[in-house]
């Protein structure tokens, strides 16, 4: 890369910093954005070099370390209770159904392994997720967001809390809109959320029975593509969109063309409710970043636990004796 790119790049950079901050929605009370100025002046720079690290190795980390930060938010809130490890008595979250294809968790604890050799019981692996989540949107090209810091780490992790608080791949958008209402997070949101499928994969378990049953809705020559993994087995898989280590708006064409890899994918083009959302993503890639960002600053402070209610754990996958 040369000086002026570099230089380009760095200005971009600042300038998204910038519009995000000053258009960010008002952060919970226990947060702010210097959380760790004092006791760990370096975290930021700790997460990012891992981050970089683990997706100059695997550029498809990006996705499901955004994915970790999601369904971590949506089950009790943003307490990493998703990365606590089942015990003989309890089955945990990460084990449930919906999260058995989750990735990433090794990447979360090279992160707090470096940050606890730094700064010992500082920085909570709830923050840690949602500073590995915009990184690695931000290097997988996507847009830069402050994120305000502070989050405590839950005890609890239960597989069956996850049953009705993820958006399943098969609902159409009046339950999609139920499930982000009850985290506080309204239409426009989940539209621009969704977006973060234009990064990853899905397997064929996930996208078989809309092969079936949306011909209609389901373009044919994807149709064809689809079917052809599905014959290996419910463990093929195939991209959200065509640029999948990339996070742009390609997502929002794809659903426009019927091209949406699964059934809660497509609604949002197809449902009178968030058509025009999808069109204005699609026709605006700038809006769909700036929407996506506030959508992020949002779902990062689902239900915080605030005092002795959560702690700052010394593993990720374990609460502290």
């Amino acid at each position: 890369m040369s000086r002026a790119q570099m230089m380009k790049s760095f200005v971009r950079l600042l300038i998204l910093v910038q519009v995000a901050a000053a258009l960010a929605g008002p952060v919970a009370a226990e947060l702010s954005m210097d959380y760790y100025g004092m006791t760990c002046p370096f975290a930021e720079y700790i997460v990012r070099n891992v981050v970089g690290e683990a997706l100059m190795k695997d550029p498809t980390l990006a996705a499901s370390l955004l994915r970790l930060h999601f369904h971590d938010c949506f089950v009790q809130g943003c307490d990493a209770s998703v990365l606590l490890n089942s015990t003989d008595d309890n089955t945990a979250e990460k084990d449930a159904q919906a999260n058995k294809s989750l990735r990433g968790f090794e990447v979360i604890d090279s992160i707090k392994e470096a940050l606890e050799a730094q700064c010992p019981g500082v920085v909570s692996c709830a923050d840690v997720l949602a500073l590995a989540a915009r990184d690695a949107v931000f290097m997988a090209r996507g847009p830069y967001y402050p994120v305000p810091l502070g989050r405590r780490d839950g005890t609890r992790s239960v597989d069956s809390d996850t049953f009705l608080a993820l958006p399943p791949p098969i609902k159409n958008v009046t339950v999609l809109i139920e499930i982000f209402d009850k985290v506080g997070l309204d239409v426009h949101d989940m539209v621009a959320l969704s977006g973060g499928h234009t990064l990853g994969i899905a397997h064929c378990a996930s996208f078989k029975a809309r092969l079936q049953a949306e011909t209609e809705t389901l373009d044919g020559s994807l149709a064809k593509s689809l079917g052809s993994v599905c014959k290996g087995g419910d463990s093929g898989s195939a991209p959200f969109d065509r640029t999948s280590t990339r996070f742009d708006g390609v997502y929002y064409r794809e659903l426009t063309s019927r091209r949406g890899l699964l059934s809660s994918d497509q609604t949002l083009f197809e449902s009178p409710e968030t058509t025009e959302i999808v069109s204005t993503f699609a026709m605006n890639p700038d809006y769909f970043f700036y929407s996506f960002m506030q959508g992020m600053q949002k779902m990062g402070q689902i239900n915080l636990k605030e005092g002795d209610e959560g702690e700052i754990r010394k593993t990720c996958w374990v609460i502290n004796s």
